[in-house]
């Protein structure tokens, strides 16, 4: 069985230093996908926009600036509150999106409750998914008792 750790909340998109607007988003945690962390963007579009990263990454970014490329997170004050900034960038486009650090952290303690650091190859079923694989089926006796004729049979043409 698995798990999913969800959070609403509401980010800001920075426009400019001067400027910037509320967007929904709903930050999801999947159990069966244990090294992601997936934010989705309500932007006013037909459809919601997703990012998936590494939740490493967000629990690093909490503490320090961290990532690079196409995700960058750090920790800042704004105004005497704590925010998480988050730094997307696509062929679209960029964002810097704020979060508010206590619900942030909150949430990845769920997530780090559901599946600690270290364990997470453990949820994702490689050992059973590799044992299935390599389990011999019935079929295979078909495969393995007669070879395939070679070219070099002689029970050919020349």
């Amino acid at each position: 069985m698995h798990t999913v750790v969800e959070r609403e909340l509401e980010l800001n998109l920075v426009l400019s230093p001067e400027r910037s607007i509320p967007v929904p988003a709903r930050l999801t945690y999947r159990t069966d996908d244990p090294y992601a962390v997936h934010i989705t963007f309500h932007v006013g579009s037909d459809a919601p926009v997703g990012w998936t990263f590494a939740r490493e990454l967000l629990v690093e970014g909490v503490f320090r600036p961290c990532g690079h490329g196409d995700v960058r997170i750090w920790p800042t004050k704004i105004d005497a509150r704590s925010v998480v900034c988050v730094a997307l960038t696509s062929p679209d486009g960029d964002a810097l999106l704020e979060a508010p650090s206590p619900v942030v952290s909150a949430w990845l303690e769920r997530t780090l409750l559901a599946v600690p650091p270290g364990t997470e190859s453990g949820r994702l079923g490689m050992d059973e998914a590799l044992a299935r694989l390599l389990t011999p089926t019935p079929a295979d006796d078909l495969w393995l008792s007669e070879p395939w004729p070679s070219d070099e049979s002689g029970g050919g043409e020349a």
